[in-house]
This record gives structure tokens, sequence and C-alpha cells, in this order.
């Protein structure tokens, strides 16, 4: 964990440095503007841009539909659209381990923010026009790389080697993430999906727009970087060779890379193959026989978000209670149980896709239990991951280790396009198993890991139950 310079009477929020409160707000815009975008892409690739009539004036459209076929054969709309999703929201995670290394090596974790969200703002403005769209697509995968990593950074470096607030502060930037997860499909959803696509990708710009006039407003409030610190003193930089111990904890880190990619490719099934579910599976009545209204297919996707803002708290105090009588999983274990109970939730789907058959339509509250399942899954494996690397990763590549971390979701996430492809070729429930049979096999991974790198990873709490605190 990159250490904090922190000021003898640093300001207070809550229990936690203000400026945790500014890292949660520009994260939870510019998740509002992902996950926005995200919720009406696959629908808006589908019903506007991949038919005949837009395609011939989307510039690039030819050559990137080229490239797929000469590696996956001839598409359909639907394949060709999850494909593309597919990609995106895994190199989306790629860029972050070179915008790691740039802001460890050249410009600094604040640069390398501020850098990065000026070009997903202009990337998602460029989308209104869809003949600008893969260009735009282009700019917010190369703006991504330079922000992701280096904003979760930020939150460990509001703290000092050993305080116990920092599993805390991740599960509180956790929520932030999932505020502005909730709210985008709403907003954004609903604009796309009721007045024009346009609207939607207008809305996530905007978001994310006054995210990063936050942050500039929170940088008075957050420790300088080495890189800062470096300019502000005129000193240059020497390389701190990595000791054997660091050495170790790279090489644990990037051993769990295997089961987590399976982890994401299983999970990134929300925003693809569980859109179209929602949309063409799902009776979306509200009360049936009572109420006429169709809840909005892209509102599936603000499920997730608005139950882990609800289950944190619980799922924290549970650990809490666990710890005080010496019980509390350590990170690893909790990341088996998060594989485990994702793949619970996809062997529900597969069962309620047996239940209704081919053709028919199953009731929306059958994915409000997928989701809880799904969600308290979620919960035992990304933040404490997030925090996992903070912790251990050496911090002279701190942010270039936390790029590593999200290569997991970029192959992740490219698998899950790929895999949303057979959507149309195979049975419901033979698809879903196979999501829960990659997710268990996370599990099962990560399990075997487990005990040769608890002693690496867990140096200071092997025998003990971590508390990450309530």
């Amino acid at each position: 964990m990159a250490i904090a310079e922190t000021p003898s009477r640093e300001r207070m929020l809550f229990g936690h440095p203000v400026g945790l409160s500014y890292l949660f707000t520009t994260e939870m815009a510019e998740r509002f503007c992902y996950y926005g975008m995200t919720a009406i892409l696959v629908y808006y690739l589908t019903e506007q841009l991949l038919l005949p009539g837009h395609t011939d004036h989307v510039w690039g459209y030819q050559t990137v539909k080229d490239a797929f076929e000469s590696a996956l054969g001839k598409l359909t709309v639907e394949e060709f659209a999850s494909d593309i999703a597919g990609l995106y929201t895994g190199l989306v995670y790629l860029t972050p381990l070179f915008g790691g290394m740039l802001a460890d090596r050249v410009w600094g974790q604040r640069y390398t923010v501020i850098g990065g969200g000026m070009l997903m703002a202009i990337g998602e403005f460029m989308l209104v026009d869809e003949a600008l769209f893969f260009p735009g697509l282009l700019l917010i995968i190369i703006g991504n790389g330079g922000f992701k990593p280096n904003i979760s950074t930020q939150v460990g470096n509001l703290y000092q080697a050993g305080d116990s607030r920092i599993d805390r502060a991740y599960s509180i930037f956790y929520v932030g993430i999932n505020i502005g997860a909730f709210l985008s499909p709403l907003i954004c959803g609903t604009l796309g999906e009721e007045i024009a696509w346009k609207w939607g990708f207008l809305a996530a710009g905007i978001g994310l727009t006054l995210g990063v006039i936050a942050y500039l407003f929170g940088l008075r409030c957050l420790p300088p970087d080495r890189i800062t610190r470096a300019r502000r003193e005129n000193v240059v930089l020497t390389k701190t060779p990595l000791t054997r111990q660091d050495w170790r904890a790279i090489a644990a880190l990037v051993l769990l890379l295997v089961p987590t990619t399976l982890f994401w490719t299983a999970y990134q099934q929300q925003s693809i193959t569980i859109l179209f579910w929602a949309r063409d599976f799902t009776n979306r009545t509200f009360i049936p026989g009572v109420s006429d209204f169709q809840i909005p297919a892209t509102w599936s996707q603000s499920i997730n978000p608005i139950m882990i803002f609800a289950f944190t708290p619980i799922v924290v105090w549970y650990w809490a209670w666990q710890a005080k009588r010496g019980r509390e999983p350590l990170t690893i274990d909790k990341m088996v149980i998060g594989c485990a109970l994702l793949a619970i939730s996809f062997a529900l789907m597969a069962g309620v896709a047996w239940m209704i058959g081919p053709h028919g339509r199953a009731s929306w509250t059958w994915l409000i239990l997928h989701f809880t399942v799904y969600t308290v899954g979620e919960l035992y494996l990304s933040p404490v991951g997030l925090a996992l690397v903070a912790r251990v990763a050496p911090p002279q590549v701190l942010s270039m280790m936390m790029g590593y971390w999200f290569v997991s979701t970029f192959i992740g996430n490219t698998l899950a396009g790929l895999m949303g492809s057979f959507w149309d070729r195979m049975s419901k429930p033979g698809f879903f198993l196979v999501v829960a049979a990659l997710a268990a096999a996370g599990a099962l991974i990560t399990w075997v890991l487990s005990l040769p790198l608890k002693p690496i990873l867990h140096k200071d709490a092997v025998g003990a139950g971590e508390h990450p605190a309530a």
C-alpha cells in the first residue's frame, strides 16, 4: 500500500479522511457513466446501429465486422452485438494495466485520472452521433485505462500502513460505485429506451463530466502521490528494488487472476445475456391483473447495484460478528465463497429457464432472487479483492498491480461476450448451466490455491480472522 504523508490535523468525515468522500463521488459519477452506457449498449446495437440503413455511415463498421467474422465466422446482428459488447467491456479492464504503468512512472495518479476522465467524457459525447460510435468507444477505452486503476489506489493512499480502516474504506468506496450503477439504468436507460438512444449516451457523458469536476475540487484533500511529491520537492525518484517478499506477493496476486477471470466471465452475463433474458423471456408487467405498467428491460441493470447498497452493511456487520468469535474467513476464503454463490445464482436461472420452456416468460421476481444470490457473491469477491491488492502489492508498483488485477476482468468480459454469442444457439437451461460451471470452477481453483498462498497474502492474519470491519 502506498503510504500517505498525512497531515497531523487531517480533516475527517464520518471517521474517514474527507478525501474519501471526493473519491467516492468521482467514482460514483464514472460508474454512472459506464453502467448507463452498458445498460443500453446491446439494445442500441441490435435495435438501431447494426441494422440496414444505419451501418452505411458508421465509421469503421465494415472493418470491425470483417475482423470479427474472419475469426468467428458469419455473425447475426445479436451475435455481433454480443461480441462488440464483450470486447468493449473487456478492453476497458485491460487498458488500466497501461494506465497504472503510466501513473507509476510518468504522470502520477492525479494527472492520469484527470486526463483519463476527460477522454472518457469526450468519447461518451461522440456516441451521440452514430457515425462516431467506434471512435467514441476507442476514446472511452483509452480514457478508462488512465482513470480506473488510479482512482482505486488513491483510496489506499489516504491511510497509513496498518490502519484497520482501509477495508472499510474500500467497502464504502464500493457503495459509491453501485449507487452510480443503480441510478444510471434508471436515467440513461429510460432516456434511451423511451426517447432516443443518444439521450442515454448524453446523460452518461454529463454524469462523468460532473465527476471530473468533483475530483478537481477534491484534489486539495488528497495526499500527493510519489511523482507529485518529487516534483514539488524537485528531487529525482530512485527506483527501489523489489524484495524477495515483494516478488512472492506479486506472484500470488497474478496466480489469483486465473479463478477471478472465471468469476468475471460468468458475472458479466449481467450486461449481455441477462439483458436478452429480461427483454425476451421475462414477464415485465409490474402487477399482473392489477397494473399494466411494463418495467423497462434496462431497469434490470439497477437490481444488482441497489442490492449492493442494501447488502453491504449487512455483510460487513456479519464479518465483524464472525471476527469477534474468531471465525471470519480470510480474504482468499471469501473469494471461494463469492465464486460459489455466483455459480448457485446461475444454476437457479437454469432451473427457471427449464421451468418456463423455450417460449415462456418468467416472472420478474425470479430476476430478483437471482440477483440476491449473485450480489452477495460479488460482495465476497470484488471489494475484498481491491483491498487485497492495496494491502499486499509493493508500493512502487501499486498502480500497475491494480491494473494487473483488472486484467482478469478484461479476459473475463471478453470471454463473456464470446459466450453471449452462443445465446441463440443453445437451450437457455444449458447456457446458464455452462455459466454456473465456470463460476464453480473458479471456486474450486481458488480453494486449491488458498493453502500455498495464505502465508504470503495473510502473513499477519493466518490463524486469526481478518476484520474488514463494520
